[in-house]
């Protein structure tokens, strides 16, 4: 149990191989077929070997099932097709082996494929311009299950909420509430062209008033004084920080109820501007002779790396007026800061930084970094429906949905595992009326149900005074049925699965597997007795039934989603 089926049977391959004195493949790829008829596990090896080989990938196929080894997990080998090597697995090894899954308990699917590995995994980063959204709600949901898959594999994970306090969205921010503030002490003002129009501001704004005429006449007078007499820089950075200080802890809120706790938050203007890390990299890029300066400005020669760094254009590092631009700030941000303590930075981005990724990727490695070092995967768009039909919740905060409003009607679970349905790239459709209603179309509610369906077996065989012994002395022989085997089978996969989602970082992965298992208990619950005369059947399926238990709230941990005893 200690080594995923999937590496005892390539070991197995492997072996045969050798027996059989054949080369060796690269890699030994496993799947799961659909029909049970194909086998518990599949691979095409032999295909990929057949050139070497210099035989039709049947025989080769029919020289590993020949020369297979003996592994008290496989109860035979077969051929099939052209060259699949279709296995089954022993059904006495899968029975004791769910005894081995209860003994690991909640560290059962945990492994240690990221050992060594040092992540900075940055998410969400909304602009500290406004409320939460509905795709950030998504983008925590994918980036907070990343962490925890990534901590399951032993990765050292560090995880990051970027704030942008500084730059034309931090003015345009500032100005905006300016303006908010001035109309609340009965000033004419107007919001700046490419001002914040939402309510938000217009509440903030009072409360910014109000906390200083509570402070005071002269607080009060010295308010009046800074938006009448005070310089534009003093009023922006007032403003400005206010509004950036308040919204952050807004966020910060949100954030915590949906069960999302960031181990860093950066700001931009400290940790980044003030500490002039910009001008340093400019200069790092300059001694690599990868800067020059035309039209009054400095440019960045990604085109010169060649094909391989991914960006076609060279980038501005340095306006014409001296300013630094977004894009040599955040090269910055990435070179001195996260991968001071990183080897490996993952960011999740919206759907508009799709140009972002090759200028970033082309930056990191004029820098040095490894070019699969620095990964981006873009979160897409969240299309919210009620039964069917487009929706938008939103009263007061102008043209989005709030994701404060979105756990008020759908809860914390229904919401992070609704996200996590579809690839993070995919575009999703959120049905309000579908991820509130009690039946199996709900994916989340499905496979909770199945786990408080466990615990209420449990409640009656403690209300029937049944005296259950511990699981690791029951005798699981007597699971026999073909849908006990094939559930016990499914638990089996679980490690790889979770092994498979970190790597691939993709969480979707466990959401869908844990929907299959409950979609195998769900069936055997009901056509299947637990609690019955026979004590020693009774006993078995009790110890199978706390194994999908367990292996489900091992699944809903790594997804952020409680696992309810009762619903």
């Amino acid at each position: 149990m200690r080594t995923p089926i999937t590496e005892r049977l390539t070991e197995g391959v492997r072996t045969a191989l050798a027996n059989a004195g054949l080369p060796e493949p690269e890699t030994c790829p496993w799947e799961i077929p659909r029909q049970a008829e194909h086998g518990d596990y599949a691979t095409n090896v032999a295909m990929t070997l057949a050139r070497a080989a210099r035989r039709s990938p049947r025989q080769v196929a029919e020289l590993i099932a020949t020369h297979f080894p003996s592994l008290r997990e496989v109860e035979r080998v077969a051929v099939a097709g052209p060259g699949f090597l279709n296995v089954f697995l022993s059904p006495a090894w899968c029975t004791a082996a769910l005894g081995e899954i209860l003994e690991a308990g909640d560290t059962y699917g945990r492994g240690a494929s990221e050992r060594g590995r040092r992540v900075r995994l940055e998410f969400v980063s909304a602009n500290p311009t406004g409320p939460l959204v509905i795709v950030s709600a998504r983008a925590a949901a994918v980036g907070d299950s990343l962490a925890r898959l990534l901590r399951a594999q032993e990765a050292q994970v560090t995880t990051e909420f970027y704030i942008n306090d500084a730059g034309s969205q931090f003015e345009a921010l500032a100005r905006s509430l300016e303006a908010r503030v001035r109309q609340g002490l009965g000033m004419p003002a107007e919001l700046p062209a490419n001002g914040y129009p939402g309510e938000y501001l217009v509440d903030l704004a009072s409360e910014y008033v109000e906390e200083q005429r509570a402070r005071g006449a002269d607080a009060l007078e010295a308010l009046e004084a800074l938006v009448t007499d005070a310089g534009e820089r003093e009023r922006l950075e007032r403003f400005g920080r206010y509004a950036v200080s308040r919204i952050v802890e807004q966020q910060r809120r949100s954030l915590r109820d949906y069960g999302v706790e960031f181990d860093v938050w950066t700001s931009e203007q400290r940790d980044v501007r003030d500490l002039h890390l910009p001008e340093k990299v400019l200069e790092e890029l300059a001694a690599r002779k990868l800067t020059y300066e035309a039209e009054g400005a400095l440019w960045f020669r990604s085109s010169a790396l060649g094909e391989e760094a991914g960006d076609d254009k060279d980038r501005v590092l340095r306006r014409s007026n001296g300013e630094v631009t977004y894009f040599a700030v955040d090269v910055a941000y990435h070179h001195c800061v996260k991968f001071r303590s990183a080897d490996r930075v993952i960011n999740l981005l919206g759907p508009d930084h799709h140009g972002y990724v090759p200028r970033m990727k082309a930056a990191m490695q004029a820098l040095g970094h490894p070019s699969d070092a620095f990964e981006v995967l873009i979160v897409q768009l969240v299309t919210l429906l009620r039964d069917g039909q487009p929706v938008r919740m939103s009263k007061r905060q102008g043209e989005f949905v709030l994701m404060e409003e979105l756990l008020e009607e759908v809860g914390r679970d229904a919401a992070r595992f609704t996200f996590l349905t579809r690839r993070h790239d995919s575009p999703l459709p959120f049905d309000l009326a579908v991820a509130t209603r009690q039946s199996a179309e709900n994916p989340v509610y499905y496979v909770q149900y199945a786990h408080a369906r466990i615990k209420s077996i449990d409640k009656q065989v403690a209300e029937q005074g049944l005296v259950v012994p511990p699981l690791g002395e029951i005798d699981l022989s007597p699971l026999r049925e073909d849908e006990e085997l094939a559930i016990i089978k499914r638990l089996l996969q679980y490690p790889e699965v979770v092994r498979g989602a970190a790597r691939a970082l993709e969480p979707h992965r466990v959401a869908y597997w844990l929907q299959e298992l409950a979609g195998m208990f769900h069936p055997y619950y009901k056509n299947h007795r637990v609690i019955q005369d026979d004590r020693q059947l009774m006993l078995a399926r009790l110890a199978l039934c706390a194994g999908v238990g367990r292996v489900i709230r091992n699944g809903l941990e790594l997804l952020g989603v409680s696992a309810p005893e009762s619903m």
